[in-house]
């Protein structure tokens, strides 16, 4: 019985050794092949650490033979939710890699610079090469500034990325607090921004270029303006800029305005790097998936956040929206390692919350399909829901580096209706 016991140990010793050696004809004492051993690693690429992507990595441990690098071209993670606090200087917008990633992530600080489908390779700027199973494409969105205005892209600033919220703070440090200072673009990011700066006593003009925050309901939007008019922003909703000079804009109807610093916060762009390697992209450039954040192109690429879209039609741009899909995303790629069919996306709004400078706010609520409610809250207990939503933002990225799989969404929210099988072939590494 003891003899019958060394027997079986030596068996697994030689099967694993066998296994490092790659010896095919390696032989047990019984002269037997040893039983296989399962060492498969599934390499997963992630472009991108924002919210979605650093989410996503981390969820991707639910397995433990997946091999996860993420790659990012800052070595921070930029809390985009917080730029317009960096750039009045009243809150900083940057957190530590080390304390979001879970054990085993590999941070890669290089830029994607084209993925090879064909050689499962993503180029990196640096000359280096990733080698993967599968691509997790959440790239995200940037600020856009239209060349279609003269001298928006020379003399105009985003601050919807972290380079130019950066150019956006060191101009105002040195800038007299009386300069006058111009926002174009009258949605959430641009209200923010205004009402950051007035509060710290600057002269702001809000340029609307139609109707004050679109996406709110008429009583919020009425309770954001009464609060611009309060603290002084000069709020002209139907006008628009056509030219952006040195110290001034012009408008549409030909009145020249002062401005010292211009900030452009009208709408989002994307990265180019999905069309650079030959993906099929939507109008915007988001990379067209089916309802599975699958690209339609290669079911090896699955993408999420601002940069997917699922069906051609995609989710609105959000903090919101971002964790849930980086959680399907890496549940998409889980289940295709598994042989599984994957999960459609399941996620419903809830509204929106827009911070107005440090004491007070709006919270904008909303059915699932993100349509506004004419219901809303505001005042001080809303800037500290606003703040706790802020840290959300981050807890829940450190709760899927401490426990993967296991972030909560509100779900049920309406999607395109799809067939039971797009007929795409599973594929397994």
């Amino acid at each position: 019985m003891r003899a019958g016991w060394w027997l079986a140990v030596e068996n697994r010793a030689a099967t694993r050794n066998c296994a490092a050696e790659g010896a095919d004809s390696c032989r047990n004492r019984e002269g037997n092949l040893p039983m296989p051993v399962r060492s498969t690693i599934h390499k997963v690429v992630v472009v991108g650490g924002g919210y979605a992507g650093t989410l996503a990595a981390n969820r991707l441990r639910k397995r433990d033979d997946v091999d996860v690098t993420l790659v990012n071209p800052r070595p921070r993670f930029i809390d985009r939710m917080r730029l317009h606090q960096f750039v009045a200087g009243t809150g900083e917008a940057t957190a530590d890699y080390g304390s979001l990633l879970g054990e085993g992530v590999a941070l890669v600080v290089d830029s994607a610079t084209r993925i090879d489908t064909a050689a499962r390779m993503v180029r990196l700027a640096s000359g280096r090469d990733l080698d993967y199973d599968y691509v997790i494409y959440a790239v995200g969105s940037t600020g856009a500034i239209p060349t279609s205005v003269p001298g928006a892209t020379e003399f105009a600033v985003p601050v919807a990325e972290w380079e130019s919220a950066q150019r956006v703070r060191a101009t105002l440090d040195e800038l007299p607090s009386e300069a006058p200072i111009t926002v174009v673009g009258a949605g959430l990011t641009g209200i923010e921004t205004a009402a950051e700066l007035a509060e710290q006593g600057r002269t702001i003009t809000l340029v609307c270029g139609g109707s004050l925050a679109p996406s709110l309901s008429a009583s919020t939007r009425r309770s954001v303006s009464r609060w611009l008019s309060r603290h002084g922003v000069a709020v002209l909703e139907s006008a628009e800029v056509t030219e952006v000079r040195t110290d001034a804009v012009v408008l549409a109807d030909g009145d020249v305005r002062p401005s010292a610093l211009t900030i452009w916060a009208a709408g989002f762009g994307v990265p180019e790097l999905a069309a650079t390697s030959g993906l099929r992209t939507d109008d915007l450039g988001r990379l067209l998936t089916d309802e599975t954040l699958t690209s339609v192109d290669d079911d090896r690429i699955v993408a999420t956040g601002d940069a997917a879209a699922p069906s051609g039609q995609p989710l609105r741009m959000s903090c919101q929206a971002a964790a849930p899909l980086g959680a399907r995303a890496a549940d998409t790629v889980l289940s295709r390692i598994a042989g599984t069919e994957p999960a459609v996306i399941d996620f419903a709004f809830t509204g929106s919350c827009v911070s107005l400078g440090r004491r007070n706010g709006v919270r904008q609520f909303a059915r699932k399909d993100d349509t506004s409610l004419n219901v809303y809250l505001g005042g001080r207990i809303v800037a500290a829901y606003k703040e706790l939503t802020c840290k959300l933002g981050l807890f829940k990225i450190r709760l899927e580096a401490r426990k993967p799989g296991s972030m909560p969404w509100p779900k049920g929210g309406p999607r395109p209706e799809q067939p039971v099988s797009d007929g795409r072939a599973v594929a397994s590494s």
